[in-house]
């Protein structure tokens, strides 16, 4: 009697075993027959919207579409981006009202739509476009955006109200993500305008940097530093370079000394618009003289070797200006 109670308990027991591994294993095939159908939901979640972003009409459509946008698409016409604007992208394009392009001064729009202001159009609109789809909340969570054109669009974000623009002309937001094939545009209230003057007129206007472009002048190097580039200087200040030896300035100015001059000024710029941060994130950048500089953040200020960053990030048409406070030489 006693061994029939035994053998039933241990074949209750070895029943209740089996079925606790075969719950076990169901339940392990659950947790991860779950996580796969969130893994095929999520899979399916960006298919269904890349699919409906493909059905949308491009950005010209969808400008055409609202009605409120014909000085736009006929500028876009008159600077022949059209096809680009038709492409794949995608493009985040901050899109000025007629109402927007109203309140430029009278005869601007005309005179922009001339076939000789074909480039100045040009570096308009494509301030106005960012190379990526950039929905609302990716505008707001940084503080600018680099444009086609190469400049910045800074974001401000006050009180509700979002604001695009730079130091110059800033445009409100009045309407976010609406949604093309090709991109996203967001509403602007006011056309923004980007730097129009090269290096060299930033730096005259500025009026803290004579020496510096009277050197460029005897080095022969103004013609470069108006052209295309872009570049990025750090400019030192007159304050600058009278910290440098008595004689110094005009011992590097005589003719015999062009080239070692030259030589100093080409080690201040960097070929390519590389903005601060950009800077301290390289840590490092190569000069057009050839020689090498380190950029680092110390004690909260940005150096560039031993020379303090005093003024970051002045646009120019064809550049980006650091104001630097010393005059940095190679092999220093």
């Amino acid at each position: 009697m006693k061994n029939r109670v035994m053998t039933g308990a241990v074949a209750a027991l070895g029943m209740m075993v089996v079925a606790g591994t075969a719950s076990a294993q169901c339940g392990g095939e659950t947790v991860a027959n779950q996580n796969d159908a969130r893994v095929v939901t999520a899979s399916m979640t960006q298919q269904y919207s890349r699919d409906a972003d493909e059905r949308r009409p491009d950005i010209l459509q969808t400008a055409r579409a609202a009605g409120s946008f014909g000085t736009l698409l006929a500028a876009i016409d008159a600077a022949e981006l059209s096809e680009v604007l038709r492409g794949e992208g995608p493009f985040t394009v901050f899109a000025p009202t007629d109402e927007a392009f109203r309140k430029l001064p009278s005869g601007t729009v005309e005179a922009l739509l001339q076939p000789e202001n074909r480039d100045k159009l040009v570096a308009i609109l494509t301030y106005h476009v960012v190379p990526a789809r950039a929905k609302a909340e990716t505008v707001v969570g940084a503080p600018a955006h680099k444009s086609v054109n190469g400049q910045r669009i800074t974001v401000e974000s006050t009180n509700g109200r979002v604001r695009v623009g730079n130091d110059r002309t800033r445009a409100t937001v009045t309407a976010t993500d609406i949604m093309a094939s090709n991109g996203v545009i967001h509403v602007i209230d006011t056309v923004i305008l980007p730097q129009t003057n090269n290096i060299v007129e930033v730096a005259q206007e500025a009026g803290s940097f004579s020496t510096l472009l009277a050197a460029a002048e005897a080095a022969g190097l103004v013609k470069v530093l108006v052209g295309d580039g872009p570049f990025t200087v750090f400019a030192p200040t007159d304050e600058a370079f009278r910290k440098l030896p008595t004689g110094t300035v005009e011992s590097l100015l005589l003719e015999e000394n062009r080239d070692q001059l030259a030589s100093i000024l080409k080690y201040h710029v960097v070929a390519g618009r590389v903005y601060s941060n950009e800077a301290l994130e390289a840590g490092r950048a190569e000069t057009v003289q050839g020689g090498e500089i380190r950029i680092r953040s110390r004690y909260n200020r940005v150096m560039v070797n031993d020379a303090r960053v005093v003024n970051a990030d002045i646009e120019a048409s064809n550049g980006v200006i650091h104001v630097i406070d010393t005059v940095i030489l190679p092999g220093n």
